[in-house]
């Protein structure tokens, strides 16, 4: 699959330096775009390198996304090249994993900021400039991890709840501009975003994770297919999110929860649970079986 037409579009493609940032400037630089992308590290250049081996044109942006000037910078170099931004992709996070009470202050607000504001700013000037221009195609990397409340990772997953529902909300209002919005649904996937989250010792961690050059094909195949919603991976992660969509918060919750060493430090690979049961509810349990992607899903019932 490729794009048609003597000059390349252009992409744009935040937290590139590494994991599926990486993987899908890749993808879009075969696809046929120039490439214009962003991270903070200095691995960045390296990168830029790289992509440019595939023929494209790559302009690297060394930015802090976390801060409202590192946005506003990122859009003033890639405006400045006077060329329209046919493809966003809007991919820079990060994660915080551990008990909300443990977990540094300055952390959670730092992936609210980078995960959740920088996103609204660079896709309100993207988008500005995208229906001004009557096309354009946006990506939202959201997670599985957003389809349901997430213990013991609660400010990152309800980060990648806000960046679904922000994305299927502006699709909707983008309708008959020329722009379409994708949500990209990724699981568990073999990228950086475990160490430096802290998660690097949790069960999470440990289990099966996809692989990003594969989560980036289907990404950018359903993104220039114009799909709404793209959930990459084996059968399991659309499941989950099938499941999370009916079943009660409260109950989702329960599920991730049950396994107390997912999203914490661990010395062993999880096993089967068993839930202990409530008062007044003595003859009931529910059985739950550990998946290495830090899913569940319930085993049989004895009344």
């Amino acid at each position: 699959m490729g794009v048609q037409g003597a000059a390349r579009p252009l992409a744009l493609v935040t937290g590139a330096s590494s994991g599926i940032g990486r993987a899908l400037a890749t993808r879009l630089a075969v696809c046929g775009f120039d490439l214009v992308i962003a991270a903070e590290d200095d691995g960045l250049r390296g990168v830029a390198q790289t992509l440019g081996g595939l023929g494209c044109e790559v302009t690297a942006v060394q930015v802090d996304l976390a801060v409202a000037e590192g946005v506003v910078r990122l859009h003033h170099e890639v405006s400045a090249g006077g060329r329209p931004v046919s493809v966003g992709a809007l991919n820079a996070g990060v994660a915080v994993g551990g008990d909300f009470v443990r977990t540094e202050l300055a952390d959670d607000l730092r992936l609210v900021d980078l995960n959740c504001r920088s996103t609204v700013h660079l896709a309100k000037l993207l988008a500005r400039d995208m229906v001004a221009a009557g096309e354009g195609r946006l990506l939202f990397t959201s997670s599985i991890a957003g389809a349901a409340p997430s213990p013991y990772q609660a400010t990152y997953g309800a980060s990648k709840a806000f960046v679904h529902s922000f994305a299927e909300a502006l699709r909707h209002e983008l309708r008959g501009t020329g722009v379409t919005v994708t949500s990209l649904m990724p699981g568990p996937t073999d990228t950086a975003i475990f160490d430096r989250g802290g998660l690097e010792s949790t069960a999470i961690a440990s289990g099966r994770k996809d692989d990003p050059d594969e989560v980036a094909r289907d990404a950018v195949t359903a993104l220039l297919a114009l799909r709404a919603v793209v959930v990459t991976g084996p059968a399991t992660n659309r499941v989950q999110v099938a499941a999370a969509g009916v079943m009660p918060a409260e109950v989702a919750a329960a599920f991730v929860a049950a396994d107390p060493t997912r999203n914490r430090r661990i010395d062993s690979a999880p096993g089967r649970l068993r839930s202990q049961p409530r008062p007044g509810r003595q003859g009931r349990k529910l059985a739950l079986v550990t998946h290495p992607l830090g899913q569940f899903r319930p085993g049989r019932t004895g009344l």
